[in-house]
Order: structure tokens, then C-alpha cells, then sequence
């Protein structure tokens, strides 16, 4: 497919690195996806293998399609084995430092051709790059979750990325089928410097007993026509995801209008991160 990158890897087998692997694998892209957890990676070959049979079973993709995409990813706790990679998309926790630390690996390993991409939803392009010898080919590709369906991908151009690697990485999220946006480097973007303000005031009217939980995500739904409430939303991005952000926009930009609200503070240091360990704003067992 015209400008679709055919060697591609993924650093990171969570919610979003499984299912960026699963969308280019789908695309046919030949993906290596690393995780240096064992028990993480195997989890999110699970998932990729889950969402292929849903596909499957509501008829939106052959067997055949499902079996031929599988065959394509192929997993490694090994970041050596990014060897080969044309592309490689980091899609590790959001924190700078842990960023960094998987950017000069990669910056050793990887073809000197090759594009670095990150999934970051807020962390700065330019630091980022700034930790290879090529910022020039560093620049932010941030998909949404869940990425297999959304069809938003976000191009965000570090102070020192090339017009080449823009256009490239821009014409392989089309060959994806996705829409690609391109945006400056400052912090959020665009999507979460809107969305998370958004999200830590409906967290707030809910510490403030403006509203119940369910009646705050039920004003946003049928009055704004939200597919999803705001909690219900942050539950599935993930608590700490949204704190961390916040946390970003708010020393990036400022200004107080992006402080994080004390009670995500407190669900985030009891433990209730959303979805994915079944407990957040709502209870998910």
C-alpha cells in the first residue's frame, strides 16, 4: 500500500502499543513488538488476538484477513530485535525520563534512516528527540484509544523534525486508514489540552457534590453529545494516564487552570486507575 512503512516496530505492549501493532500488522506491515515484561507482552498479544475474533464474529474481517494479520506480529522483550525497523513507535508509561532511556536505545539500534516516533500524549517532541543523534527523524504519531477503531492520529513536529519525516510519517497514518492531524510541539497538543481540562472539571463537580458520577458523564452524553461521559472516559484512559498529563499541562503552560483536581490525586494513590484494574470511577467487576 502506497505509504505504508512495511518494517515496523512497537516499543511497549500495553493498551495503546498492542493495538498500534495490531492496526499496522492489520494494514500489512511487518511488526516487531518489544516488551521488556514477559507477562505484559503476552497480554497484549492476547489482546490483539481477542479483538482480531470480535472483528471476526461481527463480520467486519474474514478469517483468513485475522490469521494473515497474526502472522505478521511477531513479539520480543528484546529492543535488539528492532534491528531491521524502517519505523518504530514507542508506546511506553508517560514519563520523560523512561522516554528518554528508550529513545537513545533505540537511537543505537535502529537503521540511521529509520523514523522514531512516539506515542506521547503530552510529553515534549523536541526533549524527546533531543535525546538521539537524529531529531530530525523524531516526531509524535498519537493515536487514540481504542486504536484499531478511532480513526484520529495525531503528527506532532519537534523543533528539529524534518518536512520528510512529517510527510512520511503523515502518508504512512493515511495508508493506515487513519486521519492524520498535524499539530505543533506544545504541551497536550491539541486533543488532550482540550480534553483533560474537560475531564478534571467534571473530577471536580464530582468532589464539589455538584452532581452524582452518573449524572455528571449523563449531562455531558445527552446534553454536549458525548459518546461517553468525561469519569467514564478518564476510567478508560486510565487515572494515572490523566493525572500524568494534567500534570504535564499544568507545569508545560503554567497556568492554574490545568491543576489536577485533589480527589484524582486520591484515586490515583488508592489505586483506582479505571478500567484496566476493573476499579476507578465506576467499578468495573
Amino acid at each position: 500500500m502506497a505509504g505504508l512503512i512495511e518494517k515496523v516496530g512497537v516499543v511497549g505492549a500495553g493498551t495503546m502499543g498492542n493495538g498500534i501493532a495490531q492496526t499496522f500488522a492489520t494494514a500489512g506491515a511487518k511488526v516487531q513488538l518489544v516488551d521488556v515484561d514477559p507477562v505484559a507482552l503476552e497480554r497484549g498479544l492476547a489482546n490483539v488476538r481477542g479483538s482480531l475474533e470480535r472483528f471476526v464474529k461481527k463480520g467486519s474481517m474474514p478469517q483468513a484477513d485475522a490469521d494473515s494479520t497474526l502472522g505478521r506480529l511477531k513479539s520480543s522483550t528484546r529492543l535488539e530485535d528492532l534491528a531491521n525497523c524502517e519505523l518504530v513507535v514507542e508506546a511506553v508509561v508517560e514519563r520523560a525520563d523512561v522516554k528518554a532511556k528508550v529513545f537513545r536505545a533505540l537511537d543505537g539500534i535502529t537503521p540511521k534512516s529509520a523514523i522514531l516516533a512516539t506515542n506521547t500524549s503530552s510529553i515534549s517532541i523536541t526533549q524527546i528527540a533531543a535525546s538521539t543523534k537524529r531529531p530530525a527523524q523524531v516526531i509524535g504519531m498519537h493515536f487514540m484509544n481504542p486504536v484499531p477503531l478511532m480513526k484520529l492520529v495525531e503528527v506532532i513536529r519537534g523543533q528539529e523534525t524534518s518536512p520528510e519525516t512529517t510527510e512520511r510519517t503523515v502518508a504512512c497514518a493515511t495508508a493506515l486508514g487513519k486521519v492524520p492531524v498535524e499539530a505543533s510541539d506544545y504541551p497536550g497538543f491539541v486533543s488532550n489540552r482540550v480534553l483533560m481540562p474537560m475531564i478534571n472539571e467534571a473530577v471536580y463537580c464530582l468532589m464539589e457534590g455538584v452532581a452524582t458520577k452518573e449524572g455528571i458523564d449523563t449531562v455531558m452524553k445527552l446534553g454536549m453529545n458525548h459518546p461517553m461521559g468525561p469519569l467514564a472516559l478518564a476510567d478508560l484512559i486510565g487515572l494515572d494516564v490523566c493525572l500524568d498529563i494534567l500534570n504535564v499541562l499544568h507545569e508545560g503552560l503554567g497556568d492554574d487552570k490545568y491543576r489536577p483536581c485533589p480527589l484524582l490525586r486520591r484515586m490515583v494513590a488508592a489505586g483506582r486507575l479505571g478500567r484496566k484494574v476493573q476499579r476507578g470511577f465506576y467499578d468495573y467487576q
